[in-house]
């Protein structure tokens, strides 16, 4: 043994080799912490100091390569601002340098991941042998960030300019043709061939028969070509990343401006421009709040987890009542990941709607080279379109689709109920009805839970999985689970009127419609929350929505919570839907919906609108971007606030999730509640009582009294 840590090992092998493994001691998977960073330098030392090594062959004993950085350091790390940053990304590169100095041919077996930060211990080797089922990337922009360890430095000096610019500020991972065509691997093999191939190419190299030398001077140097043709190439990437990243995400043009300024440099004074540039994107708010996305990621991951342990139900059989667009996308996402369906309606032209939209679904995969003709016919046989419930005796879980009304749930939840097993979960996709109220038609509530998918089902990644008063742990563990099977993100939430997505969106709408009550533009409220971050504002958000559903909806939140969401004036949105204006789905709402040349909808403005709702608005009042954005934001984040006191969702890290996943808040800001850790609890609350004149949602909730009083934050 040349060295022996709890992360890394050397061994020798025959003729002269050595083999580098990374194993973390009590991980599932490889990723480069202190420590692991710390044994690195200890390990390339022992290499050097072992005069008979003639090749280092790079590896891990895990099912994958290294998955990055731990991201868990982060937080205390990046709190030493732009110096500290600095300090410690130099010092980590210099021993990833360390490694690449190691005066003997080097190459890396690459099996499973190689992101981030274990990628850039694959640029640090000679050569690079893929497997064909691995992928790797740089992927750090998702975080805010870009690589730090010399991903920069490295990538574009072999692959170029042009292709490295694509890969650190797009952040996708590579499969093993993209990186192999690229130039940023120089072999694919079979995973069995992996280890074999990696050695003989190292055995070659040695031989002499490969000039390593040459590729490890050409990381060494500064990128081949002269400042005019950097110069072109670094304006056309600009432009272009820019473009794409807006500026709300600075760290894809940071790292790009980094790139240009370190393109003429030596590696070790690259490595520098790189810390500096690495530590200016490190403590933006946008990377703080993005990490701490991750981290709330992981976190709902782990209690998703812990729910779904308590499932002794495979779910093998599904069946959704109500075809449509929304049972045909439910049964779609369940049969596309392998849970056959059952999709019944007392409709056949709903039947064909809703196999209509899983054909389409499909047929999309097909066309984009995701999936294969004869794959799309084995899904949709999995799809069983039915009038009757002949075969319901056999299903594990039954998902209620239709129309949202309560009496008619209840009354087809009860006829399902009896012809199905003891043992059968029966889920209701409802959006805003108690399950509770629901569960009184049902002989065994304790089977009976929420199970609310958001539109388009494809498309967006939460279910909201809801447990009713009687709801047994069981059944709430095996709608996880099945949530899970259908590539979903599920969030348990306790029972209450819109439940969590829906509770706090409302009176965000409500924020709106106070705003044009008082004299402000739809359309100039709608740039200013675009701007804020939403991927549409309110009047867009409502079109799309649909009026019709959301004017339901309200009229349940105001049932519900009447002192803060029960408007005592007429609303711009109650008039769009008298004037029976429901937005997209007929093509006129807030704006009208026309085809654009590729045949997709195109919002237009509307001066009709403007005379429907003048009755209801006052005079027309220029509102300031803060004041607008406090308006719609202190109900959504109060209502999320009261949420946490009421246990209708237990965790900040949950919330925050499952509105960005739910409704599109803007992930840059981290979600709610990391919104206001970042605004400062005390100006969060300041705002409330500026504001407080307007009603009881603009008034601060208890949690956030006492979490001011003591100066706390949702995290940390």
């Amino acid at each position: 043994m040349i060295y022996s840590g709890s992360a890394i090992r050397v061994e020798a092998l025959d003729n002269g080799l050595a083999e580098l493994t990374f194993d973390l001691a009590n991980e599932s998977v490889n990723k480069f912490n202190a420590l692991t960073v710390n044994e690195l330098a200890a390990a390339t030392d022992a290499i050097k100091a072992d005069s008979s090594i003639k090749g280092v062959l790079v590896s891990s004993a895990k099912g994958v390569f290294i998955v990055g950085a731990d991201i868990t350091e982060f937080g205390s790390l990046f709190a030493n601002g732009e110096a500290g940053v600095i300090e410690w990304t130099a010092k980590a590169a210099s021993v990833f340098s360390a490694f690449e100095d190691i005066n003997v041919p080097t190459v890396v077996a690459i099996n499973g991941i190689a992101l981030g930060g274990g990628f850039e211990m694959c640029l640090s080797c000679d050569y690079r042998v893929m497997s064909s089922s691995a992928k790797v990337g740089l992927p750090e922009v998702k975080l805010g960030l870009f690589p730090g360890f010399g991903g920069t430095v490295r990538l574009s000096r072999v692959i170029g300019i042009d292709n490295a610019v694509e890969w650190i500020a797009g952040g996708s991972e590579k499969r093993p043709d993209a990186a192999l065509k690229d130039g940023a691997v120089d072999a694919v093999v079979a995973p069995e061939m992996l280890r074999d191939a990696a050695i003989d190419l190292l055995g070659l190299a040695i031989a002499g028969k490969l000039d390593w030398k040459a590729k490890k001077a050409e990381k060494l140097a500064p990128v081949k070509l002269n400042m005019m043709e950097q110069m072109m190439a670094f304006n056309t990437s600009m432009a272009v990343v820019a473009g794409k990243a807006g500026s709300n995400y600075p760290a894809p043009v940071l790292a790009v401006k980094t790139m240009q300024k370190h393109a003429s440099m030596t590696r070790d004074d690259a490595m520098k421009a790189e810390a500096a540039g690495f530590a200016k994107a490190a403590v933006t708010p946008q990377a703080n709040a993005l990490i701490g996305l991750f981290m709330a990621d992981q976190a709902v991951k782990k209690i998703t987890k812990k729910h779904s342990a308590k499932s002794a139900k495979v779910i093998k059989q599904a069946a959704v009542l109500g075809a449509g667009i929304m049972g045909g996308g439910i049964a779609y996402q369940s049969a596309s990941k392998g849970t056959p369906i059952i999709m019944k309606d007392i409709r056949s032209e709903a039947l064909d709607l809703g196999m209509g939209e899983a054909t389409k679904l499909l047929s999309n995969q097909v066309a984009k080279g995701r999936l294969t003709v004869p794959k799309m016919g084995q899904v949709l046989s999995s799809i069983r379109p039915t009038l009757n419930y002949g075969d319901f005796g056999g299903v594990d879980i039954v998902i209620e689709a239709v129309v949202e009304n309560a009496k008619v749930k209840a009354a087809v939840l009860s006829e399902v109920e009896g012809l199905v097993t003891d043992d059968t979960i029966l889920a209701s996709n409802t959006s805003t009805i108690s399950i509770t109220h629901l569960a009184k038609s049902l002989k065994r509530p304790e089977n009976f839970v929420g199970m609310h998918f958001f539109n388009p089902v494809h498309m967006m990644p939460l279910v909201e999985v809801i447990r009713g008063e009687k709801t047994s742990d069981e059944a709430v563990a095996a709608t996880v689970k099945l949530a899970q099977q259908m590539g979903k993100t599920p969030i348990v939430v306790n029972d209450c009127p819109g439940f969590l997505v829906n509770r706090v969106l409302f009176p965000y709408f409500g924020g709106f419609d106070m705003l044009v009550r008082d004299g402000a533009d739809f359309q100039a409220i709608d740039k200013v929350m675009e701007k804020f971050g939403w991927p549409m504002g309110p009047a867009y958000l409502l079109d799309v929505v649909g009026i019709d559903t959301g004017v339901h909806a309200a009229a349940v939140m105001a049932e519900g919570f009447p002192d803060r969401m029960k408007p005592d004036y007429k609303s711009a949105t109650e008039i769009m839907f008298d004037n029976n204006r429901y937005g997209q789905k007929n093509g006129k709402g807030f704006y009208v919906y026309e085809q654009d040349k590729k045949g997709k909808s195109k919002k237009v403005v509307d001066p009709t609108t403007y005379e429907l709702i003048a009755p209801v608005v006052g005079e027309r009042k220029e509102f300031e971007a803060d004041e607008i954005i406090a308006r719609l934001m202190l109900p959504l984040v109060n209502e999320i606030a009261r949420c946490l006191e009421e246990k209708i969702v237990d965790t900040a890290a949950e919330a925050d999730m499952a509105l960005i996943m739910g409704i599109g808040f803007p992930p840059f800001r981290g979600g709610a509640c990391r919104y206001v850790d970042q605004m400062g609890i005390a100006n969060y609350l300041a705002l409330c009582e500026k504001f407080a004149h307007l009603g009881k949602a603009y008034e601060a909730p208890a949690l956030i009294k006492t979490m001011a009083a003591n100066n706390q934050k949702f995290f940390g």
